[in-house]
């Protein structure tokens, strides 16, 4: 049923134009809410789009933003210019305070919206374990702002080392910390070794180069743990090329006074210290306890992706936690489930309106993938790894095809083509100075 009269002086506030169909919104706009926004504003559906940024923001290439080879722009699509024909496509910016599910009103920023259903899109946020001193110290990269903080203050620092005849300080401003060696790590690792292997002499050629030291570092005993062994051993062996220093089985416990401390022996002074040592779930308030699984903070759900408990409400990707007997721990937060889930829940609610019984989701794994470098990637292709170029060829097309938007494509190709063949990283470029708190 479309929704009701019943809150018009609520629906007016946020502009919601009214509609004899049936209304979903859905709450992010990432993989999932790109792609079910997209294909559900086909059907006979109000879809009304809420996200706290105007853009979608390609994540897997964020790590080049961060590392000057890319402009933010061309991994960031508009929301509002997913579809062609508007007429029942809504994009609201705004920032959700909570959901009244029984009631079926949102609660947002700009005003409350009533929805006949509500899918919950809102994917991850960096998981600090409870350290509110490396919350507030360290530079995560969950969004573009926050990679071009890193690019930023990498940037001021060599800037600042040039100012100096000291070499230890020198080392304190040059050197770079990364803590969490799963595939943004060892991307942000990779990327900042041909840094300085590609740029650093040439715009420094007042620093020693090898003033500007790599540190990855995980609690495992290798990296990429969510790949193959194989998959690990190479990507390992290609770091290592690159002159990255690997340190495993060793947990980040504190950061402060400019210095990294861990569960060894071993500490290290760096201004620059990166987080990517995981993530938990982004939920909205107001929904049901016993809905969410506390420890990963993301909402439990069936095989047709509803939250546990309600009808009418539905969370897919990064925050969803299917499980199923092949995953009893839920999906791998990644882009892949998520545009699945999607793709299925369009279907799904166009069986519902025809009262027919909704199908369920089975996940098809299409592999995963992590860059190091320059013709250096690693793949995991079902029972097969594949190593050096062929899995990085295999990566930059995989990437390029679902970047959204085809000047967004051609961008970021003309970017690769010319970084390939001359060393270089255009984007070197302070656009706003960061300051730590």
């Amino acid at each position: 049923m479309p929704c009701s009269k019943l809150s018009l002086v609520k629906l007016y506030r946020m502009n919601i134009p009214q509609s004899d169909l049936p209304r979903v919104i859905v709450i992010g706009g990432g993989f999932g809410g790109v792609t079910l926004s997209r294909t559900l504003t086909k059907q006979d559906f109000q879809v009304v789009l809420i996200d706290r940024h105007n853009y979608h923001n390609f994540q897997p290439l964020m790590y080049q933003v961060a590392t000057s080879g890319l402009e933010p722009d061309s991994i960031a699509f508009p929301l509002r210019g997913l579809v062609e024909d508007r007429k029942n496509f809504i994009f609201r910016l705004a920032t959700v305070d909570s959901v009244l599910a029984e009631e079926k009103i949102l609660k947002t920023s700009i005003g409350d919206v009533s929805f006949d259903y509500l899918v919950i899109a809102t994917g991850t946020k960096t998981n600090f374990f409870g350290s509110k001193n490396i919350e507030e110290s360290s530079m995560p990269m969950k969004t573009v702002p926050q990679a071009l903080n890193i690019r930023s203050y990498m940037l001021q620092n060599l800037e600042k080392a040039t100012l100096t005849n000291d070499v230890r300080e020198q080392k304190k401003l040059m050197r770079i910390v990364i803590s969490g060696a799963g595939p943004t790590g060892v991307e942000l690792a990779g990327a900042f070794a041909e840094f300085k292997k590609g740029i650093l002499e040439k715009d420094y050629p007042d620093l020693n180069p090898d003033h500007m030291e790599i540190h990855l570092l995980d609690g495992a005993d290798r990296v990429l743990v969510s790949m193959s062994e194989k998959a690990s051993q190479k990507a390992e062996k290609y770091l290592k090329n690159l002159g990255v220093n690997l340190h495993l089985n060793v947990l980040v416990k504190n950061y402060e006074n400019e210095t990294v401390l861990t569960n060894t022996d071993f500490k290290v002074e760096a201004l620059t210290f990166i987080w990517s040592a995981g993530v938990i779930g982004n939920p909205i308030k107001g929904m049901r306890e016993e809905c969410m699984d506390q420890r990963s903070q993301r909402f439990l759900v069936d095989r047709k992706n509803r939250v546990e408990g309600y009808d009418h409400v539905f969370a897919i990707g990064d925050i969803a936690l299917m499980k199923t007997p092949e995953y009893p721990h839920g999906h791998p937060q990644v882009a892949q489930p998520a545009i699945q889930q999607g793709q299925l829940l369009v279907k799904n609610f166009k069986r519902m309106i025809v009262s027919k019984p909704l199908k369920e989701f089975t996940y098809f794994d299409k592999g995963s993938m992590a860059t190091i470098g320059r013709n250096k990637a690693v793949a995991d292709i079902k029972s097969v790894t594949l190593g050096g170029f062929l899995a990085w060829i295999t990566w930059l097309g995989v990437h390029l095809f679902f970047l959204v938007g085809v000047r967004n494509r051609l961008v970021v190709f003309l970017n690769w083509v010319y970084n390939y063949f001359n060393f270089d990283r255009a984007a070197r470029v302070i656009m706003r100075p960061y300051e730590k708190k």
